[in-house]
């Protein structure tokens, strides 16, 4: 009572089983500033208050929930203030709270220490913001508050580079004993000889030299990231993650972890801001996947994990995540390209990447045919082994080994496999065939594995492709592969190039029966890899030509386009999947209805030149995909689902026709359909799907009196469950809720994904020199996107605070789940496009073509920004300018009258003045690097 400090604690950990477990840390609150104050940890203080009594103080309080209720008698003379502190406390233990007793029991001044600890905590919070480029200054402050928002939530979740681009020698030392314990000793004398602190380039270039393959590859995995908070949706059993952002000395805790799939996008737009870092952020992708092309759930900074079965647990499943897998790696790839053009050329036949070793075993072609909804079987054994693999060697344990340790191979293999996994289960006019357990696109849609074609993964793979093919132009020669590798690309090469050359020639009426014959036989390449390293490993080493990977990537990217063209509406936009029927000898597509990923995928896919996707884009805004409340777009139109009663209508005809179904009713059996008081059929209650009632009628099969009619009529019956249900046109929540990302629904982060789309589209039309009457068409359509994101609108219709991003927003209500959302990314990208930033063979150009007017300041201002050393600096701005960091040194855009060109401040306090708005690669060289040579860079950006 003395110091009001109270602790919450638990006097044992809640457990079922018959051990002790005791609590030893506590949570804390406290106050300070109110003179006298009485402490209540009971809630009915709260009442006995607003009746105008005094509530008596509390001292202990035993198995109810925790209050800290404060209450205190306060005078104030007219004009005057009074202001105090509550302060709360996580997970402390017995000497911390000892040491907290003693301080507030002792010490004065407590006010300035508080004040002081929440300044240094907002200095340090916009240290980190700043440091990837969240600060701006425009006329516009709701988008620059929205920009920061974007940058803040997405190092939340990816967190940020601790230090420029250097690397703690001392951490990465850590970090191998983690991986590897016997690299990390063979690598001891290495690391000696390194300074306290390196630059990242320096580190794998010595790395290099050492000829330690290991070490190399463990050096490229190294990330120095912190502030990453946990993300993933934790009521999931899989997702095992902590929020872990400060050591036990308070010093910054340098790890992440998240879902793959987050992770890796937050850090495509952290890497704009770091671009040193990308070969690194790459290697810790590849490295993630696996022999058969996919990818496990968890990425951490001491490795990959995976989902394990939990029986009857309904949040538990396996199976492989491919969803975004080929376009979050493009992106990597294609900014690495572009920004330090040279490097993934000369990594593509260094043997320096690795294969996550997950015990996931996809089944045989012909069992994945008979049923693909359950195609992976999860090997207990191997996962066992693994595990001792990792208590012996580290966390590397978990990687694919060969004779002597990691089996380390080629860039080049590894950009192969996912491609040739995708290809392997390409349905030709539909898209990428879903039979893995897990969704291939965003998890609102994520129900249908199985039955679904994705044209979503086709037209990213379609980029990919195109990308992998322009990658090689100048590269000559052959590189190292796997012999399996090699032997699985040279069959699915074979493949393709023959449907290519057949595919024109091919009657219409014999499409079916030639898409069957072409997934038969690559679905039949990948299944015999498959038994191969499955069986025996990766085994030894071959040679591919460079010419043989780009006849792959020529053939793949005619039968790809014909796919594309071929998923065009009729009211021209683009199907998104569609759903696969297999028969005896033939394969049957059915378009499933618009959806905006569609229209997204293949905007982005580079097959649609701008004036298409004007097209695509007014015609979406007439459809039943825009919402004029919103004034944005849903996943899908909105549609009324059945009420309760009319759901489960059997129709009488189809019933008679089925004598099992007769007979069963005849007997008063109700374990598959029943009538209700109305005379209307419907199937039994508990009959939950299809699996449930192939249960019930092998239990009937088993009696002798139901056999034969279960075996004569269990088709129909399943076929007639089908139709009334539609199972197979199950997408997920889109389709079948009304909250969450549900019907009705925007889903911001797909918006976004359209925004980044359009601006794509718009600045490969600049590039190509396109009429200036198409680019302003383009503009016209990106800002339509563009204004119905959140801040753009007002409090009242956006339901939310309007800079801050959301996950969705439900129709009737208000924007949902603020800040963990992919939108983040998105937008971060869109900004920079916006402020015509573009890096491009290694150059950086300032051509703000997407620029709105009323960026530019009216009247004066002062940027605040922080520098590459930590520093707050600030900046005069004069009217008709604006501001913001780029790799965390100021630009400064100039509204001249006439005429560009730009102004380079370095360091020494020299200048240089450049003719044009693009830095030469030296500068831009000095820019990405963030060397803090480059001090400031002022363009001057006329009037349009």
């Amino acid at each position: 009572p003395a110091t009001n400090l109270t602790t919450f604690s638990l006097t044992a950990g809640i457990s079922d089983r018959p051990e002790a477990i005791e609590v030893l840390r506590a949570n804390t609150a406290w106050c300070h500033g109110l003179v006298s104050p009485s402490v209540h940890l009971d809630a009915g203080a709260v009442d006995t208050f607003r009746a105008g009594e005094n509530p008596a103080p509390d001292v202990r309080t035993n198995g109810t929930r925790g209050n800290y209720l404060v209450s205190a008698g306060v005078k104030l003379e007219a004009g005057r203030s009074q202001s105090w502190h509550l302060v709360l406390d996580a997970g402390r233990d017995q000497l911390q709270i000892a040491r907290l007793r003693r301080e507030l029991a002792e010490k004065n001044g407590l006010h300035e220490d508080i004040e002081a600890s929440l300044r240094a905590a907002g200095t340090n919070l916009l240290r980190s913001v700043a440091s990837a480029d969240g600060v701006q200054a425009t006329g516009h402050r709701e988008a620059t508050a929205h920009h920061l928002a974007n940058v803040l939530f997405n190092i939340m979740r990816g967190g940020v580079f601790a230090e420029n681009t250097l690397v703690p020698v001392g951490d990465l030392a850590a970090f191998l004993a983690t991986r590897n314990r016997e690299v990390g000793e063979r690598a001891a004398a290495f690391l000696e000889t390194l300074p306290e602190k390196v630059d990242v380039g320096e580190l794998l270039s010595s790395a290099h030299e050492t000829g330690d393959a290991d070490l190399e590859r463990l050096a490229y995995e190294y990330l120095p990231i912190h502030f990453g908070r946990r993300h993933g949706d934790p009521s999931r059993p899989w997702n095992r993650f902590s929020i872990h952002v400060r050591n036990r000395d308070g010093s910054r805790a340098l790890r992440y972890e998240g879902n793959w799939r987050d992770i890796f996008q937050n850090w495509e737009a952290l890497c704009v801001s770091f671009p040193a870092f990308l070969p690194s952020v790459i290697a810790k992708f590849v490295n993630a996947s696996t022999v058969d092309g996919f990818n496990p759930y968890r990425i951490t900074r001491e490795g990959v994990e995976w989902e394990v079965p939990e029986e009857d647990n309904p949040w538990s499943h396996i199976g492989y995540w491919g969803d975004h897998q080929i376009i979050y790696l493009l992106k990597l790839l294609e900014a690495a390209a572009d920004a330090l053009p040279g490097r993934l050329e000369e990594l593509l036949d260094r043997e320096i990447f690795s294969y996550a070793d997950v015990p996931y075993r996809i089944r045989p072609y012909d069992d994945v045919v008979r049923d693909p909804c359950r195609t992976i079987d999860y090997d207990s054994e191997r996962d066992a082994a693994i595990e001792e693999r990792v208590v012996a060697e580290g966390t590397d344990g978990r990687l694919v080994h060969g004779d002597d340790g990691v089996l380390n191979v080629t860039l080049l293999e590894k950009l192969l496999v996912p491609m040739l996994s995708k290809l392997s289960n390409m349905v030709p006019g539909g898209g990428i065939w879903l039979n893995t357990q897990r969704p291939e696109w965003n998890d609102a849609n994520n129900a249908l594995v199985g039955n679904g074609v994705s044209v979503v993964t086709l037209c990213y793979l379609r980029r990919y492709v195109a990308f992998l093919d322009e990658l090689l132009t100048g590269v000559g020669g052959s590189a190292r592969v796997t012999e399996e590798v090699a032997h699985w690309l040279r069959s699915v090469n074979e493949i393709i190039e023959r449907e290519a050359a057949g595919r024109v020639a091919r009657l219409e009426d014999d499409a079916p029966a030639a898409r069957r014959r072409v997934m038969d036989d690559l679905g039949t390449a990948f299944s015999r890899y498959r038994e191969s390293v499955y069986g025996n490993g990766l085994t030894g080493r071959t040679d591919v030509t460079v010419d043989e990977v780009r006849r792959l990537c020529w053939a793949a990217l005619e039968v790809i386009d014909a796919g594309i063209r071929e998923n065009r509406r009729d009211d021209g936009m683009y199907n998104a999947y569609v759903l696969l029927s297999m028969q005896d000898d033939a394969v049957e597509l059915t378009p499933l209805q618009e959806m905006l990923e569609g229209q997204v995928a293949a905007l982005s896919s580079g097959l649609v030149d701008a004036g298409e996707a004007a097209a695509v884009l007014e015609e979406m805004f007439r459809s039943e995909l825009y919402s004029s409340a919103e004034r944005s777009f849903l996943l899908y139109p909105e549609r009324e689902l059945p009420g309760f009663m009319e759901r489960n209508v059997v129709p009488a005809e189809r019933v008679r026709v089925v004598p099992l179904l007769d007979r069963l009713l005849q007997a008063d059996d109700d374990s598959v359909v029943v009538r209700d008081a109305d005379g209307t059929y419907r199937f039994s209650a508990d009959l939950r799907n299809e699996d449930v009632l192939a249960e019930i009628l092998d239990r009937l099969s088993e009696d002798r009196d139901w056999s034969e009619d279960v075996r004569r009529d269990r088709r129909a019956v399943l076929e007639l469950y089908e139709d009334v249900f539609n199972h197979s046109a199950y997408t997920g929540r889109s389709g079948a809720m009304y909250a969450y990302e549900g019907l009705g629904s925007v889903y911001w982060h797909m918006v976004a994904k359209l925004l980044l789309a359009v601006q794509e589209v718009f600045h490969r039309a600049q590039d190509a020199g396109a009429p200036r009457a198409r680019l302003d068409r383009l503009a016209e359509l990106y800002d339509r996107v563009r204004a119905g994101l959140g801040y753009e609108k007002s409090p009242a219709e956006y339901g939310a605070f309007p800079t801050d991003p959301y996950s969705h927003t439900p129709s009737g209500g208000g924007a949902k789940q603020p800040g963990m959302t992919g939108q983040v990314k998105e937008e971060i990208l869109t900004r920079w496009g916006e402020l015509g930033v573009r890096v491009k063979d290694g150059q950086v150009s300032f051509r703000p073509a997407l620029l709105r007017d009323e960026e530019f300041l009216d009247r004066g201002d002062v940027f605040e920004y922080v520098d590459l050393e930590g520093k707050a600096r600030s900046l005069d701005l004069p009217g008709r300018t604006l501001a913001f960091t780029f790799c965390q040194v100021p630009v400064v855009y100039d509204r001249a009258h006439a005429g560009s060109g730009m102004r380079v401040a370095f360091d020494d306090g020299s200048e240089t003045t450049l003719e044009g708005t693009t830095l030469d690669r030296g500068l831009t060289a000095e820019l990405l690097g963030r060397t803090g040579r480059i001090a400031g860079i002022r363009v001057a950006v006329p009037v349009s």
